[in-house]
């Protein structure tokens, strides 16, 4: 199993995190759009290391499909062939709020986006003159001095990353791959999220075997037991703070958990973060998280995602783990049976 890690956002961090992932022995690297651009990290990663590269993920909504592809297509380009653009649609609150932008329709803008983006690398690859007239966006001029011509290396995947039934359909319907949320335990996978691929590759006609099933897990790993219980309260405040969205609350309803939503969602909105850390037990983290030794991780890691994904994102949320826990986790995983 394939295994990807954060890289550091910071454009000052970015080559010497990008370093140090590739000595653990990792596959790839991805950046998270929070504190520091989404695309400029992996700029500086692909000139240091030869790892795979991935948005995970650029908030499309208050972007134009053009810039995306741009940015998509010269990264492509200059890692010679490692990149994969994974698109989100982030929330409403953070759309409106924080990106000062418009929230409509978020499972068609996405649809959309991923074909008009689809639609501008056909024509930069010379397949066809472009015509994209959609509900949000018109793209229609794409003179020669605009157009980058036929990227030697393909146009790069566009991946969707999704939780709800309706979105994980879409990603299955018009992307090339899905990322999944990390947010999530076995039961909301197995339940929800397959059947709702199925019925979104039911939809277009499409097979599983062309279709990239990215797994993502908030991983609590230790030997030690003070590394272990620093690892697991790391892994409960972003479940925390995770539940505390609407949006999430599907997950915690899986597991018979709804009524804890409400109540970080109020706690969330005072500021009261460790009050919200506190509603966070040890089953719910085992549940959502991924906790234990190395090898145990990377067995449920496996287990919850067998048969579907062949790569994961590793997330280590508040703490850094031990470096030869994580080289050994990384290890365990590259030894799982293939799960596609």
């Amino acid at each position: 199993m394939k295994v990807q890690l954060q890289v550091d956002g910071s454009p000052v961090r970015a080559a010497a995190s990008a370093a140090e992932i590739a000595a653990t022995g990792a596959d790839g690297l991805f950046t998270f759009e929070g504190q520091h651009d989404v695309f400029f990290p992996l700029l500086l990663a692909a000139g240091t290391t030869g790892l795979d590269l991935m948005t995970n993920v650029a908030i499309a909504p208050p972007r134009s499909p053009l810039h995306l592809a741009h940015a998509a297509y010269d990264l492509q380009l200059y890692s010679g062939g490692r990149f994969r653009l994974g698109l989100g649609s982030q929330v409403k609150a953070h759309i409106e709020k924080r990106y000062g932008s418009r929230w409509e329709s978020p499972a068609a803008l996405m649809a959309e986006t991923v074909g008009a983006i689809k639609a501008i690398f056909a024509a930069w690859e010379g397949q066809r003159r472009l015509d994209f007239r959609g509900e949000f966006f018109t793209h229609t001029i794409m003179a020669p001095n605009f157009n980058p011509g036929p990227n030697p290396f393909g146009p790069p995947p566009v991946l969707l990353g999704a939780l709800g039934p309706v979105m994980t359909r879409t990603a299955a319907e018009v992307a090339d791959g899905l990322l999944v949320m990390p947010f999530n335990s076995a039961r909301h996978f197995a339940e929800r999220t397959v059947p709702a691929i199925a019925e979104g590759l039911r939809r277009a006609g499409r097979t599983a075997g062309g279709f990239q099933i990215i797994a993502q897990a908030m991983v609590a790993v230790g030997r030690d037991d003070a590394d272990l219980a620093a690892a697991i309260d790391g892994v409960a405040a972003l479940i925390s703070f995770y539940g505390s969205t609407p949006a999430y609350r599907p997950v915690l309803e899986a597991e018979g958990w709804a009524d804890v939503q409400p109540e970080l969602n109020a706690l969330s909105k005072q500021g009261r973060f460790a009050e919200m850390r506190r509603l966070i037990g040890d089953e719910v983290v085992a549940r959502i998280g991924i906790v234990g030794t190395p090898e145990e991780c990377a067995r449920q890691i496996a287990d919850r995602f067998a048969g579907h994904a062949g790569e994961v994102c590793c997330y280590f949320p508040g703490y850094t783990p031990a470096a030869a826990d994580l080289a050994d986790l990384i290890g365990a995983l590259h030894r799982a049976p293939a799960l596609r």
